[in-house]
């Protein structure tokens, strides 16, 4: 079962870091990650999400090469040099369409919905995690300031990631 944590950073860049040092903690096998976004509010105070997966380009791309492979196929018997060109648009405007329709890892309702409350200089981020080596992740995240928007971790764990997290604010006070 996966781990949800939400965190509030003190900026977009420092949530961007945050999320960098995820990835290379996933480089080094400390941590598996689902998803990981940071969650900010642009100039209007809508809440926009900064995903690592973009399923709509993904989408495309791959229902663009499916449909080429189709109209390939279907050219040689069928005939027609367009033919697969025309089902290689088909095939990435739908693979798009299923890609923006789907969602993967953490709920974007739920994300929004976590990130509504955060101050406009703030922003969040979150992160849904299979497996973790919880004292090294704890030690590679004592350089970010912040505070615990929300986890699913058991109280223990959730209360030495808010001490990590105070620790590195009174530190850069």
């Amino acid at each position: 079962m996966s781990d949800l944590i939400a965190l509030v950073l003190d900026s977009r860049e420092q949530a961007q870091e945050a999320r960098l040092e995820f990835m290379k903690m996933q480089q080094e096998h400390l941590v598996e990650l689902e998803d990981c976004v940071v969650a900010y509010k642009d100039d209007t105070g809508e809440v926009k999400l900064d995903q690592t997966i973009n399923l709509t380009a993904t989408g495309a791309a791959s229902g663009g090469f499916w449909g080429l492979f189709l109209g390939f196929l279907l050219a040689i018997p069928f005939g027609g040099p367009l033919l697969p060109i025309i089902t290689a648009v088909f095939g990435a405007g739908f693979g798009a369409l299923s890609g923006s329709l789907s969602d993967y890892g953490i709920d974007d309702d739920m994300m929004k919905e976590l990130s509504a409350d955060i101050d406009q200089s703030k922003a969040a981020l979150l992160v849904l995690i299979r497996k973790a080596t919880t004292d090294k992740v704890l030690d590679h995240l004592r350089q970010f300031r912040g505070k615990v928007l929300k986890t699913s971790l058991s109280h223990e764990l959730d209360t030495k990631l808010q001490e990590v997290l105070a620790q590195a604010k009174a530190v850069s006070s």
